[in-house]
């Protein structure tokens, strides 16, 4: 399940509830895709913001409208005990898989990630993604912890940032992990303005956001980029460039959710307080660039 488009989906919400509703209409929308795999509760999926049991709830629906595509369920949180127990309901939910990332309020240091890794993945019965996301969770692995981590059981993918827009500089990263990563371990992008120069330098799957709302424009994409069409992946994307500018101001998750909100496909608002979908010119100036890209 960690290869190809793993798109990750919106958890829709207001201040009262989680709109299961519109929740499983987007899930309707990736599997009639048929999108590789669904990676419930991510950053996308807001899950930060949620209690055990609305954790519980959505990863519980993700198995249940998947159609039988894998699930990948998010298990982030602050302490060590309450990853285990999120552990517990996803797997308890059907989950093929698990996504974690070293979640902290105070810094950490490697000792501690790894120490994490190694607790989580030691009590799992189904595969796990490391979850290398520094924009959000501040902390950035080196090369020799990823060689770690990658060594426990259960340990199958590593989501890693966004590499170099340079093609050849992106294919050398990409390289040099996997010359010191296990081979059963596969490499997926994040970032989904470099997920096509990601995927054409070698990575094996695209854990995509705006795969979440769009997954057909997602999965133009990585079709391409799988196929070795190298020049049309990076067309593909190079079109979409719009929607990347707009991700850079504002971050891909206040992006998607307007995104979704302008297409009818959530309610307004569907994102937990503090966070805002875009107002104003912004939100004028996404309606306009997905009409002008035919994202419907």
């Amino acid at each position: 399940m960690f290869s190809g488009l793993s798109a990750f989906p919106l958890t829709p919400m207001n201040e009262s509830r989680v709109d299961e509703t519109t929740f499983a209409g987007l899930m309707e929308r990736l599997v009639s895709a048929g999108v590789d795999s669904i990676g419930s509760l991510g950053s996308t999926g807001n899950y930060a913001y949620l209690t055990r049991s609305e954790r519980a709830r959505i990863a519980e629906l993700s198995v249940q409208l998947a159609g039988g595509i894998p699930v990948m369920v998010g298990i982030g949180a602050l302490r060590t005990r309450d990853v285990l127990f999120l552990a517990e309901d996803a797997q308890k939910a059907g989950a093929s898989g698990v996504l974690l990332p070293p979640m902290s309020y105070q810094k950490l240091s490697d000792e501690e990630v790894f120490r994490l890794y190694e607790t989580v993945s030691g009590n799992l019965s189904v595969p796990l993604c490391l979850y290398d996301n520094p924009a959000t969770t501040h902390f950035a692995f080196s090369e020799a912890l990823h060689v770690r981590i990658a060594q426990l059981p259960k340990v199958a993918s590593i989501k890693i940032p966004p590499v170099p827009e340079d093609p050849e500089t992106a294919r050398q990263r990409i390289e040099q992990l996997r010359r010191v990563i296990p081979a059963d371990v596969s490499l997926g992008i994040s970032g989904d303005a470099v997920a096509a120069t990601g995927l054409n330098a070698g990575c094996e799957a695209w854990y995509s956001v705006i795969g979440g709302l769009f997954p057909e424009a997602a999965l133009a994409i990585t079709r391409a980029a799988q196929a070795g069409q190298t020049a049309e992946a990076t067309r593909l994307s190079a079109q979409l460039e719009p929607i990347w500018k707009l991700y850079k101001r504002h971050g891909s998750l206040r992006v998607m959710a307007t995104a979704a909100e302008l297409r009818g496909r959530v309610a307004h608002p569907c994102l937990p307080e503090p966070l805002l979908s875009l107002q104003g010119a912004d939100r004028e100036e996404l309606s306009a660039c997905l009409d002008e890209l035919e994202l419907f």
